[in-house]
Order: structure tokens, then C-alpha cells, then sequence
């Protein structure tokens, strides 16, 4: 198995992630980490009444974060760009895989946008230990999948 790598596409796409980030946080004084904008966007609060409900406030921006991740390759499909994600067909794996994803993202308190994008860019030593142990684990995991298993 073969990885195409896509030096302007990449330098691309790290630098609009670059700067959605710094005008996120400039705007609205937010990191944008995925995992804690998504999650937030399910959190609820109760009414005197014990009655819960939405809990209003910064949820316009954080549907807009989300909306846009979802949209953006289906915009540049309709305009004609040729998408292809290449993925593992076997459903087990793939729940498993999210499974590990977001326990990984709440035990450590963030995900590899959070930490790997915002906190190094604020210089955060638990950042810098979150991000230096998720990319030693993905490359090893690559390892064993493409050398070990066979995959």
C-alpha cells in the first residue's frame, strides 16, 4: 500500500486550518478543538421546573464550526474538485475505531485539533505530551497494520 503525498494541497489545507484557528480564537476567544465544539453542542441545562433544555448562547458559531467540516468537501464535489476517501469496509473495525477516537478525546481532554493545532501554537507543555503520544501511537498502529497484521 502506497500513500500519494500532496505537498500544495497539504500546505494548503494546514494553512486555512491555521488561520480558521487564530480567527476563531481573535473572534471569539475559543480554541477550536473539534471534539469540544461538537460535545458542547449537546450540552443542556435545566429550567427551574427540572425540565432540561438546550443551553443557548454560543451554540450559532459552534453549528456553523460543524456544518462547515460537513460541507465543505460536498462544496468543492458539486464544483467539480474530485474527492476520494479510501476506508476500511468492515463495520466492526470502524466502530471500534471511533470507539478508541473519542474515549482517547475525553480521557485526554481534547483531540489532535485542540491540542495538536491550538495548544502547541500556545505553547502547552500537556498539549505537547498529548500530541507527541497520539502521533507516536497512530504511527505505530500504521506500522503494525501495513507491516505486522498486513493490511
Amino acid at each position: 500500500m502506497t500513500t500519494e503525498f500532496t505537498p500544495y494541497a497539504s500546505l494548503a489545507g494546514g494553512l486555512l486550518i491555521g488561520l480558521s484557528t487564530v480567527i476563531l480564537l481573535l473572534a471569539n476567544g475559543r480554541i477550536a478543538g473539534i471534539s469540544g465544539i461538537f460535545s458542547r453542542l449537546f450540552e443542556t441545562g435545566t429550567l427551574a421546573n427540572g425540565k432540561s433544555t438546550w443551553v443557548h448562547g454560543e451554540k450559532g458559531w459552534q453549528l456553523a464550526f460543524v456544518a462547515g467540516l460537513v460541507l465543505a468537501p460536498v462544496v468543492l464535489m458539486v464544483g467539480g474538485m474530485d474527492i476520494e476517501q479510501v476506508f476500511t469496509g468492515d463495520l466492526s473495525l470502524i466502530a471500534v475505531a471511533g470507539a478508541l477516537v473519542g474515549f482517547g478525546s475525553v480521557y485526554g481532554s481534547g483531540c489532535t485539533s485542540g491540542h495538536g493545532v491550538c495548544g502547541l501554537s500556545r505553547l502547552s507543555i500537556r498539549s505537547l505530551v498529548a500530541t507527541m503520544t497520539f502521533m507516536s501511537v497512530g504511527a505505530l498502529v500504521v506500522f503494525v497494520v501495513r507491516h505486522v497484521v498486513g493490511g
